[in-house]
């Protein structure tokens, strides 16, 4: 018997097609939620190379485009590839560490920078295939991702996330490089986009609610251009349009490199059942038996197909995104077909990289006061997942440790500083080793798995 996620107070359920309008606005609430969240890895990864200002913007431009392009693989689900639910594909966090390293081993033999991001998207595209690899595998393994597992995945996904809300909240990185973080202007203007969020989202209106976010977030950019804090400077000298260049920086292979790429692809996995599961939940789609299975297979399907397709576009490798939770359970829509305009809307902001950088400019405090809400969601996501849990010892004890390493992790990564840097790049993510520790204990603690 399938295991049913809790019915959730949907206006709009998996396979309704809301109205134009309502779909095209709850739609842009989603790319707002996971448009800083896309464009960072290519941002890091950039800065750590060093790149120049032109490689820099067409990498970002990349991430969108692939990004828009695999949310719609991934909700429209062609025959076996797609789970076929809201779920939204973006650049992994995951690969920025093995990506830095690796492209700095292969420029300290004399390369250049370009010809270090040819051999990364080469490793990408082979790494990719362990995914695809692993989706025909999935459903063996349902002996031991249950509810207790996917439940704690889910839930470090929601925690984890809420470090990087509350970093934007105080005004992120920039603030914290200026002397400027946590001040109260920062903290106010986060604030009145939590509490304009959350007067619209408790309004009569369903329209209102569907719409509270991108409100909040108006108000937000509102208030930030009369404090001067919005900075459209960088719309100057860039490309009315960036064209995709399959292979620009080539294509090449390092193999003592393939094993840690490898590595953080399985990660991956374990992070998109989590996002996969959560998803399901807010959709009121079962969470177990055949259906949920059958989901999970085709969205790692396309996880790994749409990485593969993104290295030759010269893309970082592409996951399903946890942000875009909060936004379903906000405004009420799980509409699969409201995927579409969303990756439309990636895709567009790919190609027109001005659009981009009027959407960047809100400041990151108006962002983080949206994301600390919605992230919060994914976290509640999981503790109701785990609320159907029969908590007996074993359950306890597989919760605990796997929280508790995983948020340790998380908030003192120097716990890691003596391990080998493949171990440690592998386990400095906070899902990956709490959700390793989840999968470990139930498959060797003995009783009755649930």
């Amino acid at each position: 018997m399938s295991l049913e996620a809790a019915s959730p107070d949907l206006i709009y359920g998996l396979d309704d097609r809301p109205p134009l309008r309502e779909t095209l606005f709850v739609a842009l609430q989603h790319v707002l939620a996971v448009f800083v969240g896309i464009i960072t890895p290519p941002l890091i990864v950039a800065g750590a190379l060093k790149l120049g200002a032109d490689d820099t913007a067409y990498l970002v431009s990349m991430s969108l485009f692939v990004s828009g392009a695999a949310t719609i693989l991934q909700t429209s689900r062609w025959g076996p590839v797609g789970s076929g639910l809201l779920s939204i594909q973006g650049t992994s966090f995951t690969f920025i560490a093995p990506i830095i390293t690796t492209a700095g081993v292969v420029m300290a033999s004399g390369a250049t920078p370009q010809q270090a991001l040819g051999t990364v998207f080469g490793l990408c595209f082979a790494g990719a295939f362990v995914v695809i690899a692993a989706s025909r595998c999935i459903r063996r393994a349902s002996v031991i991702i249950t509810p207790i597992v996917t439940g704690t995945v889910v839930t470090l996904i929601g925690l984890t996330l809420l470090q990087v809300g509350a970093t934007n909240v105080g005004g992120g990185f920039g603030a914290k490089a200026g002397g400027t973080f946590g001040s109260l202007q920062n903290l106010g203007l986060a604030f009145l986009v939590i509490a304009a969020i959350l007067i619209f989202n408790n309004c009569a209106s369903r329209h209102l609610r569907m719409l509270s976010i991108v409100l909040g977030l108006c108000v937000g950019y509102g208030a930030g251009a009369l404090l001067g804090l919005i900075d459209l400077g960088a719309i100057h000298g860039l490309p009315l349009v960036t064209v995709p260049v399959p292979f620009r920086y080539g294509f090449r292979f390092e193999y003592s490199a393939v094993v840690p790429f490898a590595i953080m692809y399985v990660i991956t996995v374990m992070e998109s059942i989590g996002d996969l599961t959560a998803t399901s939940t807010l959709t009121g789609q079962p969470i177990s038996g055949p259906s949920y299975f059958r989901r999970l297979e085709g969205g790692l399907l396309a996880d790994g197909i749409n990485s593969a397709v993104g290295a030759c576009l010269n893309s970082f490798p592409s996951t399903t995104f946890a942000q875009n939770n909060g936004v379903i359970q906000l405004t009420g829509v799980a509409s699969r077909h409201v995927g579409i305009f969303i990756g439309g809307m990636l895709m567009v902001l790919g190609l027109v990289p001005a659009v981009g950088i009027v959407v960047q400019a809100l400041p990151p405090a108006a962002l983080g006061g949206a994301t600390l809400i919605m992230f919060g969601m994914v976290a509640a996501s999981g503790v109701r997942i785990l609320a159907r849990v029969a908590m007996n010892r074993r359950n306890s004890i597989i919760l605990a440790l796997s929280l508790g390493l995983g948020l340790g992790v998380t908030f003192v990564p120097e716990l890691l500083q003596a391990l080998p840097p493949l171990l440690k790049n592998t386990l400095s993510s906070g899902i990956a080793t709490g959700g390793l520790c989840a999968l470990l204990l139930n498959a060797v603690l003995p009783g009755e798995r649930s």
